[in-house]
């Protein structure tokens, strides 16, 4: 009876490991290889697959996710003769599990071993200055020919990054250097443009000050020479309206010689002979203006209206 219930539990055992055996549950974004007898049947997708227990194996489950895989530095010779450490960072997607299984025993390690021997190829033809310059174009080389070559593998590469590019120490110190130097001259060079700019706007300031000074003081001396022709052509209006006579135009040249001769600069001026006809002319016009006053006499006729004649008598000694 004991010996009928072990076998019974075996059964069940068993069973329960066929049942296991049978159901395979694969996850989002990953593939299975069945094998039966050591041989490829089929690719298990995602979801719930049933199996031949103990007859259909799993080889390899494969994540079908794009990966990242950074390779460490790798020394290449530049077309100068100077060594550089180069990290690279490589972004790979499996596209067919069957080829990636069967076609290559490791592709990691075969696409880092790809990836070293292009980049020497690539930077051999290269200086370091255009190695330090031209990352886009050592990007693209690089994946055009791992693309190409992982095509049979069932990989796809989407990008191929470098991470950095390190020259020798003593490289990077001239480097420093040349670049200081660079940075010294082209702020040389722009402080000496901008005192030759400020230098050019500050003399076409003056200029434009100087010509609206000029300008201004142009127009200012015609708005003085109009008014002073407006008041000159006034007066002499003024004086033809009121028709005056000889008398008083000496009278009034006269007055106005006083204001000829002001003036430091005046040393020496010239009387015009018009002067003495002025003068008789205000001579003239005062005396007939005392002999009409009472009491002013400027000859020798009475100047009280009676007819007799008053004479101081000279002091006796």
């Amino acid at each position: 009876m004991s010996a009928v219930i072990i076998v019974l539990i075996i059964l069940v055992v068993l069973v329960f490991i066929a049942l296991i055996k049978t159901i395979q549950v694969i996850p989002q974004a990953s593939a299975a290889i069945v094998e039966r007898f050591g041989r490829y049947t089929r690719t298990l997708n995602a979801g719930l697959n049933i199996v031949v227990p103990f007859i259909d194996s799993i080889r390899n489950r494969i994540d079908l996710r794009e990966q990242v895989v950074p390779f460490p530095p790798q020394p290449v010779i530049t077309q100068d003769n100077l060594v550089v450490n180069i990290d690279t960072v490589i972004y790979y997607q499996v596209t067919d599990a069957r080829a990636a299984t069967y076609e290559v025993a490791s592709y990691i390690q075969a696409i880092e071993q790809l990836t070293v021997t292009t980049l020497r190829n690539i930077i051999g033809g290269m200086d370091l200055e255009r190695t330090l310059t031209s990352r886009e174009e050592i990007n693209a080389a690089l994946r055009g020919v791992l693309d190409e070559a992982t095509g049979k593998w069932g990989i796809r590469v989407n990008r191929v990054e470098l991470k950095a590019i390190e020259p020798p120490t003593s490289i990077q110190d001239s480097m420093e250097k040349q670049m200081r130097a660079d940075r010294d001259k082209r702020a040389a060079i722009l402080t000496a443009e901008g005192i030759r700019q400020s230098q050019i706007l500050t003399a076409e300031g003056e200029k434009q000050s100087a010509i609206l000074r000029a300008e201004g003081e142009a127009k200012a001396a015609a708005l003085r020479a109009e008014g002073e022709a407006q008041a000159v052509r006034t007066v002499f209006e003024a004086i033809h309206a009121g028709d005056p006579d000889q008398k008083l135009l000496s009278y009034q040249y006269l007055q106005m010689l006083p204001k000829i001769a002001e003036g430091d600069a005046n040393k020496l001026w010239i009387v015009p002979s018009e002067i003495g006809d002025a003068l008789k002319g205000l001579s003239g016009a005062f005396g007939n203006l005392g002999s009409g006053a009472p009491g002013f006499n400027t000859g020798g006729g009475p100047a009280n209206g009676t007819g007799t004649e008053r004479r101081e008598q000279p002091p006796v000694d």
